[in-house]
């Protein structure tokens, strides 16, 4: 909690936000921010009315900054009084590729806002980041061996440039201690609710509501893999060879031998530059190409493909096919499919590693808790 003051009147405020903002950066991220606080706080006399005013300003390296989409803010307070707000939130820096944003991370401005944000205290300061403003914070060395997320399609560069940080391309916002991180571009509203949420969750709640903003807790569902970039020959090789056999049963170290490497090798290059295991990166390949067909198909034709739909649903090793709910798939295109496939209304996918070392293993069944209604 901290105090705002108007004129020459003192107010206790909830929380006192600083939101930065430079030339160039992302406009929709900063608008956002904007208008979830402003309508929280606008709203939280509705939901109770011994919430405390929250204020939000603009902190910036000069009077006036530009966003990507020529909205001109004017800046409340310089950077150098970053440490008088209960949180720092740096928005995305309004770049989409990883030399962009390594020029970004060079530029004069952001080199301003690294330097403000490392002087701030801990113990006092929280800092909130998201999409590439992540990035921003990592300079600082706060996140070192700390949980954070960032842009799904800059993970690859991010770990190249900060391997200590435990980077969870996940999850939509990663809280840990005082860092809160959030995913790509409009997980900006993500983390503005979370901010909402650390005051009232009521009020995050109504908040919600009166936007129409829907619960997103993972980026998962919006990871397109062929745009996560890496240099490694051996992984680009892997990715062609499973992605020639997303039907067939996955076997790392048949795989790994038919690149002529080894299983362990292939399991730490492929770790390092997807943050995933292989059987992980093969699960959201059959999961990406499942989603394609449910997008490219209508229910009719999906249904008809039957085996194929069903079987790219079944070898994820996914354990149930709810899970295709929380990735975004529409589970009304999968579960008929399924359910055709196996000839009752039982589905359910046990993955472990069999004794012939495949991690594919048969389909056992128990009860369907899909999160839809059955006609």
């Amino acid at each position: 909690m901290g105090s705002g003051v108007y004129g020459s009147i003192a107010i206790v405020c909830a929380m006192r936000i600083g939101l930065i903002a430079v030339d160039g950066c992302f406009g929709s991220a900063v608008a956002s921010v904007i208008d979830i606080v402003r309508v929280a706080d606008g709203a939280r006399g509705d939901v109770d009315p011994r919430i405390d005013p929250i204020e939000l300003a603009i902190l910036g390296p000069k009077r006036t900054v530009t966003t990507t989409a020529s909205m001109t803010l004017s800046v409340d307070h310089p950077l150098s009084e970053s440490a008088e707000f209960d949180v720092v939130v740096v928005p995305a820096l309004g770049t989409l590729t990883a030399a962009a944003t390594n020029d970004a991370l060079q530029s004069r401005d952001v080199r301003s806002v690294i330097a403000s944000l490392g002087r701030l205290d801990d113990a006092t300061t929280r800092i909130a980041a998201a999409c590439t403003g992540v990035f921003a914070v990592a300079e600082t060395g706060r996140m070192d061996h700390r949980r954070a997320t960032t842009s799904w399609f800059l993970g690859p560069e991010f770990l190249k440039r900060y391997p200590t940080v435990a980077l969870d391309l996940d999850t939509m916002v990663v809280v840990d201690g005082n860092l809160v991180t959030a995913g790509a571009a409009f997980a900006h509203i993500d983390l503005a609710l979370s901010l909402v949420r650390s005051i009232s969750p009521d009020l995050a709640q109504h908040v919600a509501k009166l936007l129409i903003i829907d619960e997103r807790p993972s980026q998962a569902a919006f990871v397109a893999y062929e745009h996560l970039r890496h240099e490694d020959p051996i992984v680009v090789e892997f990715e062609r060879f499973v992605r020639a056999r997303l039907d067939e049963p996955f076997n790392v170290a048949f795989v790994a031998q038919s690149l002529g490497t080894s299983r362990r090798t292939l399991e730490r290059r492929v770790r390092a530059a997807l943050n995933l295991t292989p059987l992980g990166f093969v699960q959201r390949l059959r999961i990406e190409r499942a989603r394609h067909l449910s997008a490219t198909t209508d229910l009719t034709s999906a249904q008809a493909e039957g085996g194929r739909v069903a079987w790219l649903a079944l070898v994820p090793g996914c354990v149930h096919v709810v899970s295709f709910v929380v990735m975004g798939v529409l589970c009304g295109v999968f579960c008929p499919a399924l359910h055709g496939l196996l000839g009752d209304d039982r589905v359910r996918r046990e993955s472990s590693h069999g004794e012939h070392g495949h991690e594919d293993q048969p389909v056992q069944a128990q009860p369907c808790r899909c999160l839809h209604l059955s006609s």
